[in-house]
């Protein structure tokens, strides 16, 4: 079985390690979680990546506990949602996502998307601060952020997250937010890696990348991902997708395959404007 590449996390005094390559279960019924998770897994992937917003926590924790893997070979991931903002709010929707996942301590807890209209996207970060503190989940960070709101925590709370997940796919490569990440010590994570599988699967530039590899459209762009130092969350109910997703530590993309893909940014969203979406 091929070994994932870890990347490492800021604890605040230490560091733990991420999967590069994960899984994520986003719009997977919770009655057929169980199935999917229970397909990465047998392939190789050890990041399971959830939401309370995804509905399907509780069939996560039930993969969880039927795979005959140790609990500290997997790294589970979940997320506090927008009504759930605040201190107290947000501790009280931590313990519900851990009674649903049958878990004692989380791997990495994330807020969801900054709401800048609730303005409570701070005191939610001090929150997670606290829960990480007290050692009740190893690594806290955001999902959404924007250089403004990340620069915003660090200024009121005097610490940054060790993470940001975000839409990043070849549509959409978020260059500036990725080198302000890179300055400061927090790991890229991109959701949406493929684009939702829609256009840039059949760009000619990457079906020309994956002939000469001789992989797929989606191989190449993970594989893209991975050397660009990204971690990728690709999710799909497929088992044979499931597995070529992770299939993708057999090649590797010269410098030329990587600079192709540059040209092909558009600033093109799936999903909403973090700034705009409330």
């Amino acid at each position: 079985m091929t070994p994932v590449p870890n990347l490492p996390l800021s604890t605040g005094n230490g560091s733990i390690d991420i999967p590069q390559l994960g899984f994520g279960v986003w719009q997977v019924p919770d009655d057929e979680v169980d199935a999917a998770v229970a397909s990465a897994l047998e392939v190789g992937y050890r990041s399971i990546d959830t939401a309370r917003l995804y509905g399907n926590e509780e069939g996560v924790g039930r993969a969880i506990r039927a795979t005959d893997l140790s609990r500290d070979e997997l790294f589970v991931t979940t997320k506090v949602w927008n009504d759930d903002h605040g201190f107290d709010s947000t501790i009280a929707a931590f313990d519900a996502s851990m009674e649903r996942l049958g878990l004692d301590v989380l791997d990495l807890f994330l807020i969801h998307w900054p709401t800048p209209r609730r303005d409570k996207y701070v005191d939610t970060w001090k929150a997670l601060l606290r829960l990480r503190d007290d050692g009740r989940v190893r690594a806290v960070g955001v999902c959404n952020f924007e250089v403004e709101h990340l620069e915003r925590l660090g200024a009121e709370t005097g610490e940054l997250p060790a993470i940001n997940q975000v839409e990043l796919h070849p549509y959409l490569q978020q260059a500036g937010l990725r080198e302000f990440h890179a300055a400061h010590g927090i790991v890229t994570e991109a959701w949406s890696p493929l684009a939702s599988g829609g256009a840039v699967l059949d760009d000619p530039v990457v079906r020309g990348i994956a002939e000469k590899h001789a992989v797929t459209p989606a191989q190449a762009i993970l594989r893209w991902h991975l050397q660009i130092g990204n971690v990728v969350i690709p999710k799909s109910v497929t088992p044979s997708r499931i597995a070529e997703n992770f299939d993708v530590f057999g090649f590797e993309l010269d410098d030329d395959d990587l600079a192709a893909f540059t040209p092909l940014d558009r600033s093109e969203r799936t999903g909403p404007d973090p700034v705009a979406f409330n």
